[in-house]
């Protein structure tokens, strides 16, 4: 197509003052209302598990509710605290521990400089959170299978001021990567590689969103086990993405030693847990296949978003760039041609489509080939998702 009648359907486009969003990964209306029955399913019974629902206690959460964390993180429940609705927040309560308290050493707060090594294109509130708290990030690229472990072997090899590293392991946002067996062994020796206070923050957020036949995720847990590295791993999920978003149950998984001394920073900030909201997951997932059955729900609503995004994106001649094809999570990573990324993100803004910032799947909002653009189809009805698209199509051929 000649670049006049891109011009004449770009002004067409225009015209039409669209109000279209593809900025985050939200479920949509349909899938949120799978979860409904949630709601009423306690029936007024505030009794269960032997505990009052209604009173303070149990920081740990409910023994069904960790249970339930257990069976997402592939870890004994023992292992598991169920606490809040944010997993994100839980991850933010660990680092400031280990900031204030230390979880398996001094306490950061004492050293210098620390530094967290970040698989790119990343999850940009990871990266938020990390720059509040004065972290200097470090880039690692994605290879498809997961991070570049000689490279990170190498960064820890010569900078002590590494003290983790911040990761997706399955459906990567935003590219939807499964991390390989070979990867997940190389991540639970690394901290033998460094010091005995290096953390691994393991953000299993889409462990059972898969809406294809996807590549299983091995326990990294167990490696850990395996060549002693328990202390030096901390794992969060949540059901943010399986129920109510924002309103679900968030899990954090550790070692023994590591959940001790978390809780003796944690219980100075809360006294208890919200045991109604945990007792409804219990009740609603009371087992794998039920979780299953329900994220086929899911499956069968995403899927059909993410077929209209590839169908689309066919159509781009193959110097234009280059797209993940995910089998689950909630993003496609989309890379243009380098130094494109910013004029398509406004034609597309011009145009009436919102898009994550780009730069923010990278530290410091800083995409250091301006190519990287996330693509967040969930919560866009088919109809609206087709049009942007169209839109996000036609703006990549001006970009050039």
């Amino acid at each position: 197509m000649k670049k006049a009648e891109l011009k004449d359907i770009y002004q067409d486009i225009l015209k039409q003052k669209l109000n279209l969003d593809l900025t985050r990964g939200q479920p949509s209306k349909e899938q949120l209302k799978l979860s409904e029955p949630l709601d009423q399913i306690l029936n007024k019974k505030f009794i269960y598990e032997g505990e009052d629902l209604r009173n303070y206690g149990l920081i740990k959460g409910l023994n069904s509710a960790r249970k339930l964390g257990g069976s997402l993180l592939g870890v004994n429940y023992k292992n598991v605290i169920a606490n809040g609705t944010s997993s994100l927040n839980l991850t933010f309560m660990v680092i400031q521990a280990l900031f204030f308290l230390g979880l398996n050493g001094e306490p950061w707060k004492n050293l210098r400089k620390i530094s967290f090594l970040c698989p790119v294109p990343g999850y940009d509130r990871h990266f938020a959170l990390l720059e509040s708290m004065g972290i200097k990030m470090i880039n690692v690229p994605l290879t498809g299978e997961g991070p570049d472990m000689d490279y990170v072997e190498h960064l820890v090899s010569k900078d002590k001021s590494i003290k983790g590293i911040i990761c997706v392991p399955k459906h990567s946002n935003p590219t939807g990567e499964i991390y390989s067996l070979k990867v997940l062994e190389k991540l639970a020796k690394l901290p033998k590689k460094t010091s005995k206070d290096f953390m691994i923050f393991y953000d299993n957020a889409y462990s059972v969103h898969d809406f294809k036949k996807s590549k299983k995720l091995g326990n990294v847990f167990n490696l850990c086990k395996k060549f002693k590295t328990t202390n030096n791993i901390v794992m969060f999920a949540s059901t943010s993405k399986i129920t109510f978003a924002g309103a679900g149950v968030s899990f954090l998984a550790a070692s023994e030693k590591v959940l001790l001394n978390f809780l003796k920073f944690y219980e100075k900030t809360r006294v208890g847990s919200d045991k109604i909201n945990q007792a409804k997951h219990a009740k609603f997932f009371k087992d794998k296949k039920s979780i299953e059955k329900h994220m086929s729900k899911h499956a069968a609503l995403l899927s059909k978003k993410f077929e209209i995004v590839e169908k689309h994106l066919s159509k781009l001649p193959p110097e234009f760039g280059i797209w993940t094809k995910p089998t689950g999570g909630y993003f496609v990573s989309f890379d243009s041609k380098p130094g494109k990324a910013k004029k398509i993100f406004k034609l597309c803004d011009a145009a009436g489509l919102k898009l994550t910032k780009v730069g923010a799947t990278f530290p410091y909002n800083k995409d250091p080939l301006d190519q990287n653009i996330r693509i967040s189809p969930s919560k866009i009805s088919n109809s609206d998702l087709r049009k942007a698209m169209e839109v996000f199509v036609i703006s990549v051929l001006l970009a050039g």
